[in-house]
């Protein structure tokens, strides 16, 4: 991985003030405690980096597209075009199956299909735990950095696979993803099926945060297997899946290395750590 990794976002001010025991702390002395012990122990360190915080960024950009909202979409207003597999109609039937809200749906989906598709041009784009569900995910930052305007940039939610039912999960490497994109993938593979739905755990963050990892899974381990391989050779087009496991860390190696190497137009400018009992981390990628 390249040494030019960018740290992790930080703000001492911000740091002593809401962890009222590093109170009296100089800069360097907040800074340090970050790097050594703030980020393992799921602190904070800047005010961009929370969910909400980072996501009322977006409101100053001229115009968005979000990539994959589903029924639980980030960005929203005037600004904001949806980009999405499904139509409207059939994101609310989808979401009436899954027993989620279907009001919650974009009323419109503005693009449909792949993000190579769209002439448009945006300031900004976001995507919530979607990069992870890309099969070649070299082709999916090119079709980002396809619509955005020069200096735009890439907002990005995604899960950490240290405490989501990815946790048994190896963390992708560069050469994952060179393979993937070398293949040209379209859909996923049989591996990642079976990752996905036999060799994956339970989804609670918070008892991940506490160390506790167990699966819980009610099937027997070959019957889950079995069921895996099958779902994946009859499968009627594309299965979904996650491809990719990432943490902080390894996520800004990997987008950095990708930029240096020349196979994204995409570089690394912010990345916040995730915080303690949560399971997602931010990233900005700026497209130069």
């Amino acid at each position: 991985m390249s040494e030019d990794i960018p740290p992790f976002a930080f703000d001492a001010a911000f740091y002593t003030r809401t962890n009222t025991d590093l109170a009296g702390f100089t800069p360097e002395e907040a800074a340090e405690h970050f790097a050594n012990f703030g980020i393992a122990e799921g602190r904070q360190g800047h005010p961009f980096g929370s969910r909400q915080a980072f996501t009322e960024r977006l409101a100053s950009y001229a115009s968005v597209l979000e990539i994959g909202p589903f029924c639980k979409p980030t960005a929203r207003g005037p600004n904001v075009r949806y980009l999405d597999v499904l139509d409207e109609t059939e994101l609310r039937e989808r979401a009436s199956a899954l027993g989620a809200d279907a009001d919650a749906c974009p009323a419109k989906i503005d693009y449909l299909g792949d993000i190579h598709d769209i002439d448009d041009a945006f300031a900004a784009v976001v995507s919530s735990h979607c990069i992870e569900h890309q099969p070649d995910l070299i082709h999916h930052l090119d079709g980002v950095a396809r619509v955005l305007s020069p200096g735009g940039r890439y907002f990005l939610y995604v899960p950490d696979k240290r405490y989501c039912f990815d946790h048994f999960m190896a963390e992708s490497t560069i050469a994952d993803v060179i393979q993937a994109h070398r293949e040209r993938r379209t859909v996923h593979t049989l591996r990642s099926v079976i990752e996905h739905h036999a060799l994956n755990t339970h989804n609670d963050p918070a008892t991940h945060w506490a160390g506790r990892h167990d699966t819980g899974h009610g099937a027997a381990f070959a019957d889950r297997v079995k069921l895996a391989i099958e779902m994946h050779d009859t499968a009627d087009g594309y299965l979904d899946v996650h491809a990719w496991y990432f943490t902080p860390h390894s996520f800004a190696g990997l987008m950095t290395a990708l930029y240096d190497i020349g196979l994204s137009r995409l570089r690394l400018t912010e990345i916040y750590p995730t915080r303690r009992d949560d399971a997602e981390f931010y990233a900005v990628l700026e497209r130069v």
